[in-house]
């Protein structure tokens, strides 16, 4: 049997403040006049964690419109945009949600890689590694700190760039930074890693690398989503943390179901990653049993509405391209129902739980 040997992010540094680091852990990565490039989500414009980038020199504060899920054609677009203005840079620093940190290690990548973000959508295809690149979730649950994959939509599908080299050199988890989340943004990020975790902890993939984090990361999410309430510091730090080790679960795993399904809504209909995974998830009860009745419990105890009959009206081309780009999911989908998963979910009964959305 031959084990998979994969690639951790290098560094991490963890705290309330630790933001505040981020200046001298970045001079070491500085290259003679090539700049830093700050990707900062749009929410933080005219917002004082602008102000605290600790920019030097030529370094570019840009302000990454994450309005939409991230698009190959803007990764493109920002490396092009990039390479003509300053030739080289010393590497892109992400600061946001799960989009603006997916967004960073793509354009990182496509620094060093020809061609277009779009031919290395799939596994292993990236064969350079791109430009320095550390990652600061302002919002927890996605995982993508940690992930070896970037969420992108292409011309003909959403697809990441899995690859040894996507991974990035250094993470600053500061949960302060989350502290002014929306609060039904939060809940949806957090339910991200939520889903994350059932569909790592029910897979056929498990182990007990994957469940060590798996447990634990749901373990965070139940205290957090279940608890009495009140949110405050504890929360921020306890989901930082859950988003940390949910994404560590499924480095060695994979997720599942929700999460292939959910890949077709945010093609066709441009559908939040942690909105979609919801609006999936709370029809899975055939496949997660426990974890939905779960789910609805902390949906409730949040006062969350989850939106319904978002494919109400599609036509059948309109299905048609849903399923393709979620039948794609091969991993995902064994993962979730094992080696013959294809004999499981026919077209006709992936057609059929779209149809519940």
């Amino acid at each position: 049997m031959k084990f998979r040997n994969f690639k951790m992010v290098s560094y991490v540094v963890y705290g309330r403040g630790s933001f505040n680091q981020l200046d001298e852990i970045l001079v070491p990565h500085r290259k003679d006049s090539a700049p830093m490039i700050f990707l900062l989500d749009h929410f933080f414009e005219n917002k004082s964690l602008a102000t605290r980038v600790p920019v030097r020199g030529k370094d570019k504060i840009i302000f990454a419109d994450v309005t939409h899920e991230p698009k190959t054609k803007q990764v493109d677009a920002l490396a092009n945009l990039l390479k003509d203005e300053f030739g080289s840079v010393s590497g892109v620093i992400g600061i946001g949600g799960g989009s603006v940190m997916d967004l960073a290690k793509a354009v990182s990548l496509m620094m060093n890689n020809p061609g277009s973000s779009a031919d290395y959508q799939g596994w292993d295809l990236v064969k350079n590694p791109g430009v320095y690149k550390a990652g600061i979730p302002t919002l927890s649950g996605t995982g993508a700190e940690v992930s070896r994959t970037t969420v992108l939509t292409g011309p003909s599908r959403k697809l990441g760039m899995n690859s040894d080299f996507t991974p990035f050199d250094q993470i600053v988890l500061d949960p302060e930074l989350t502290v002014n989340a929306p609060v039904n943004q939060r809940f949806y990020t957090g339910m991200d890693c939520y889903i994350h975790c059932i569909e790592s902890l029910t897979g056929t993939f498990l182990n007990e690398f994957s469940k060590s984090y798996g447990e634990k990361a749901l373990n965070l999410c139940q205290e957090v989503f279940l608890g009495d309430g009140t949110w405050g510091p504890e929360q921020d730090d306890k989901l930082m943390m859950a988003s940390y080790a949910g994404g560590m679960s499924i480095a060695y795993s994979q997720v599942g179901v929700a999460h292939a399904v959910s890949y077709g809504l945010g093609y066709l209909l441009g559908t939040k990653h942690g909105v979609g995974n919801c609006i999936v998830f709370d029809k899975l009860e055939e496949y997660y049993p426990e974890g939905v009745k779960e789910f609805k419990q902390m949906v409730k105890k949040n006062k969350i509405e989850i939106p319904q009959n978002i494919t109400k009206g599609l036509s059948d081309e309109q299905f048609d391209t849903m399923i393709n780009v979620s039948l794609g999911m091969k991993p995902l989908w064994e993962n979730a129902l094992g080696a013959d998963w294809e004999k499981i979910m026919t077209r006709d009964k992936l057609r059929a739980l779209y149809e519940r959305l």
